[in-house]
C-alpha cells in the first residue's frame, strides 16, 4: 500500500499493510457482500452443524463470512493492524498457515460442541443456528501478540499485551449474558484462543532452528490466568498437555528444552523465546519510530534524536 501524504509532508499511520492481509481483507469484505446480496448463501457458507454433512466445506468458509457490518469492520481492522505486526515476524507462509489451521480447527471444535449440546439438551437450535465470522482467528492473533511482545504496554489501554487474550475472553463471556448473537460467537472466541495457543505452543516450526513450539514457562497455559489461580490451573493444564502431546510434554517438563534426534538441547527454548520477543519488540519500536519520524511538524533535530533512541 502506498503511503498517503498528509498536510505538512507527513505520512499516514494507516499504511504499510501487507499484500496478504489486504487480500484477506478483500475476502472478508466479499464474503459479507455475498451474504447481503444473496441471503440464502448463509446456508451454504456459514457453519450450520445439521448441514455440515454433506456441506463439509463450511468448516473452512464459515470463518471468512461476516454476517453483520460491525463484524466485518472489526475483522478487517483487526486483520490489517495485527497482521502488520505478526506477518513480518512469522513470514507470509507461516502467517497464512496459522490462519488456516486456527480457522479450520476452531470450526471443527464448534461443530463437535454443537452436536454434543444437542444430544445433551435435545434442543434443535444448536443444530440450525448459523455460526460464522473471523473472531476465532482474531482471538488466535491476540495469543500471537501475547507470545511475541508480552510485556509491551499498550498506551491506550494501559495494560500489557500478554493480557489481551484473557481480556477478550472475559469480555466475550460477559457480553454473552446480555445478547444472543454474542453467545453464539462465544465458543468461536474460546476455541480460537485455545487452538491459537496450541499451535504456537506445540506446532509452529521455527525457521531459524527447525524446532517446533514454545514450551517456555512464560507461555504456559496458566499465564492466561491471574497469578493467584495458577497453582490450581497448572496441575490441570499439565494433565491436558500430556494427553495431547504425550512424551513431548514429559520431555519439556524434565528439561524445559527441545529434543533433536533424541538428544536434549538444554535451554534452547528460553533462548528462542527471548529472541522471538526481542524481534517482536524491535519490530514494534521500529514501526513506531518510523511513524514518529514522518509525523508533520517534526524538526530535523527531533528526527535525529528519535533515530538514536531506536
Amino acid at each position: 500500500m502506498s503511503s498517503q501524504q498528509l498536510p505538512g509532508g507527513g505520512v499516514s499511520n494507516y499504511s504499510g499493510y501487507t499484500k496478504l492481509c489486504k487480500g484477506l481483507a478483500v475476502v472478508l469484505a466479499g464474503g459479507h457482500i455475498v451474504v447481503q446480496i444473496f441471503p440464502s448463501a448463509v446456508s451454504y457458507l456459514a457453519l450450520i452443524p445439521a448441514k455440515t454433512i454433506p456441506f463439509a466445506w463450511n468448516l473452512v468458509t464459515a470463518g471468512y463470512v461476516e454476517q453483520s457490518i460491525p463484524g466485518v469492520f472489526i475483522s478487517i481492522i483487526g486483520l490489517l493492524f495485527i497482521g502488520k505486526l505478526l506477518e513480518p515476524i512469522w513470514g507470509s507462509r507461516e502467517f497464512l498457515k496459522f490462519i488456516f489451521v486456527v480457522n479450520f480447527l476452531t470450526s471443527v471444535c464448534v461443530f463437535v460442541t454443537a452436536i454434543s449440546l444437542y444430544y445433551i439438551t435435545t434442543q434443535e437450535s444448536y443444530l440450525y443456528f448459523p455460526i460464522s465470522g473471523f473472531q476465532g482467528v482474531l482471538s488466535g492473533f491476540l495469543v500471537g501478540i501475547k507470545q511475541i511482545i508480552p510485556d509491551q504496554e499498550l498506551s491506550l489501554l494501559k495494560i500489557k499485551a500478554k493480557w489481551l487474550p484473557s481480556i477478550a475472553l472475559l469480555l466475550s463471556v460477559v457480553v454473552s449474558f446480555f445478547t444472543t448473537d454474542s453467545a453464539a460467537h462465544l465458543p468461536t472466541v474460546i476455541f480460537g484462543t485455545y487452538i491459537g495457543w496450541i499451535y504456537l505452543r506445540y506446532w509452529q516450526r521455527k525457521s531459524e532452528t527447525k524446532l517446533k513450539g514454545d514450551p517456555s514457562d512464560e507461555f504456559s497455559f496458566s499465564t492466561f490466568f491471574p497469578e493467584p489461580l495458577r497453582p490450581v490451573i497448572d496441575p490441570v493444564a499439565t494433565i491436558i498437555e500430556r494427553l495431547l502431546c504425550g512424551r513431548r510434554s514429559e520431555s519439556s517438563d524434565e528439561s524445559r528444552g527441545y529434543t533433536l534426534g533424541g538428544s536434549v538441547l538444554p535451554s534452547s527454548d528460553p533462548i528462542e523465546a527471548s529472541r522471538r520477543r526481542e524481534r517482536g519488540a524491535r519490530a514494534l519500536e521500529e514501526r513506531l519510530a518510523a511513524e514518529s519520524l514522518t509525523a508533520p511538524g517534526m524538526t530535523d533535530e527531533t528526527k535525529r534524536d528519535a533515530t538514536e533512541n531506536v
